[in-house]
């Protein structure tokens, strides 16, 4: 079946409905999420980039503002993107770094700025239609050879509403695709959490290399 095209006022509702969620429920998600280890994921992306620490680094979707401390305290130069204004108040306020309010399907990125971009449970807010769009902006935001770091929940590409947020759901397949139509170059794969059976793994995890 064919999927129907999303036309502009649809996706301006994708995003609002969704950043709306996120602007109501920022207490509860910080109090559930600020004692994630992603440490595998950070350790993942810094591994890959080339030349000498300290390293600048773009946290997109950078929520509260939890990963943006964690690069910080290991030297790096962090500046988030947050759509959620509750949450660009958080990270502000959290981390002390630059955060930059902007909405995923609008964004307004410098050419060539950043050694790596972490996309930690993300992108899969991105509507299908606009995901190579989309990721071929932040690889222009990417210094030659820098890389790109996502983590998304796995799926069967379906995508829609799931409990007041838009979330797409792509397989390894579609979205190595998407990461070369963009002009990635895929470095490694992995699922998480580590050490449990596939299907106990909804997460995929991929670090790439811009072009």
């Amino acid at each position: 079946m064919v999927k129907k095209e999303l036309n502009s006022r649809e996706l301006e509702a994708i995003a609002g409905r969704t950043l709306e969620h996120y602007d109501r429920h920022a207490e509860d998600f910080w109090r559930g999420t600020r004692d994630h280890d992603v440490s595998q994921n950070m350790a993942a992306l810094l591994r890959h980039i080339e030349g000498a620490p300290p390293f600048t680094i773009l946290d997109l979707g950078c929520g509260p503002g939890r990963d943006l401390q964690a690069f910080t305290d290991l030297g790096h130069v962090a500046v988030g993107l947050e759509g959620s204004a509750r949450f660009v108040e958080m990270a502000r306020a959290h981390s002390g770094c630059e955060v930059w309010q902007q909405d995923f399907l609008k964004l307004d990125l410098p050419a060539g700025r950043f050694d790596g971009v972490f996309a930690n449970a993300a992108l899969f807010h991105v509507p299908t239609q606009e995901l190579t769009r989309v990721l071929r902006e932040l690889r222009a935001s990417l210094k030659p050879r820098g890389v790109l770091f996502s983590s998304n929940p796995r799926g069967g590409n379906e995508e829609g509403w799931n409990q007041g947020r838009y979330g797409a759901y792509w397989d390894l397949v579609t979205w190595r695709r998407h990461l070369s139509d963009a002009g990635l170059v895929e470095l490694t794969h992995y699922y998480r959490p580590a050490g449990l059976p596939r299907d106990r793994q909804p997460w995929l995890a991929t670090v790439c290399r811009r072009a």
